[in-house]
């Protein structure tokens, strides 16, 4: 019959939505959430109807085809460094889990007596959200997708570990990992003078070559993250722990002739500028807790480095000019 495949429309909505949510959590971005939907409902519709009358579930197959799009994305070279800018912070687009755009609201939402304190409580939620997916950024793709399977949309450990392709342990082990991180930066914070001191300090131990100096600065389980874009041999997984990052850094910072380090604003907060000559090669931005560097994001990636070798209207460090 033909109408043995229909499926009601509240049902299609919902799943949607769902996987909409699953997309935007792993990744982060509204329209890279798209794209990854679209993306898999196209391998759908790219299956024979025997295979897709054999899926039990398919909302399951389809949430499992998304999570595994967003883990690709998520392993590609730079996902993980932040949008730069010499002077100011990275803008992200956020939304909330459970999100409602405008065309989305029902009779009466957004109006009446309830108005104030629903718009209070999706303001908060939000919030909220903007904290969290700032934290994220902060994790290895596969914690990120064991955490946010799992914690935030609660699938049984089978589907997270075949969606990140590891064993239900070590998904177990990476979620845990990921809780741990995340409390690390809710719990120890840290004033600007702390950060910058700190940061000067780390910039010493890089110039002065002192793997020890460096690894006590660091937080014990401490990952950096480096951000070749494709377009140069950087580091194509993060470094965890204090010494493997400290060489890691020391390696790449070699003070070789024409090489010089420096501290400069990076998103808001001192960070680390590396030139060659006078062109910027590098862009270091830290993430401190509890007075020890608990993330590292190095960025190498030329394109993302074109704001600070050419000057701009705001003052932007061009190759000329020192920080």
């Amino acid at each position: 019959m033909d109408d043995v495949g229909a499926v009601p429309i509240g049902e299609l909505v919902e799943e949607r939505r769902y996987l909409l949510d699953v997309a935007y959590w792993m990744l982060g971005s509204a329209g890279a959430a798209e794209a990854v939907v679209g993306d898999a409902y196209r391998r759908w519709y790219g299956l024979s109807d025997t295979a897709r009358a054999e899926i039990v579930v398919p909302r399951l197959w389809l949430a499992r085809t998304v999570g595994g799009i967003c883990l690709g994305r998520l392993a590609s070279p730079g996902r993980h460094a932040t949008s730069l800018s010499p002077t100011g912070l990275s803008a992200t687009g956020l939304r909330t889990v459970g999100r409602q755009d405008e065309g989305d609201r029902g009779p009466g939402r957004g109006t009446g007596a309830g108005a104030g304190s629903e718009g209070a409580q999706q303001g908060l939620g939000a919030e909220i959200s903007r904290v969290l997916l700032s934290a994220l950024d902060s994790l290895s793709p596969a914690e990120r997708a064991a955490f946010v399977l799992s914690d935030v949309f609660g699938m049984a450990p089978g589907a997270v570990a075949d969606i990140v392709g590891r064993g239900e342990l070590e998904c177990a082990e990476l979620a845990d990992r990921a809780r741990h991180s995340l409390r690390l930066r809710r719990s120890r914070s840290t004033s600007p003078s702390d950060h910058d001191a700190l940061a000067r300090a780390v910039r010493e131990a890089c110039v002065s070559g002192d793997a020890e100096l460096l690894a006590s600065l660091l937080c014990r389980d401490v990952t950096a993250f480096f951000d070749g874009g494709g377009k140069v041999r950087a580091l194509a997984r993060p470094v965890h722990g204090s010494r493997r990052v400290a060489r890691s850094l020391l390696t790449l910072l070699a003070q070789r002739p024409r090489t010089t380090l420096a501290t400069h604003p990076v998103n808001g907060a001192i960070g680390l500028v590396a030139r060659y000559g006078r062109e910027v090669a590098a862009v270091i931005s830290l993430g401190v807790a509890d007075h020890q560097v608990v993330q590292v994001w190095v960025v190498l990636n030329p394109d993302k480095l074109r704001p600070w070798n050419h000057p701009t209207a705001h003052g932007a460090p061009g190759p000329h000019q020192s920080p």
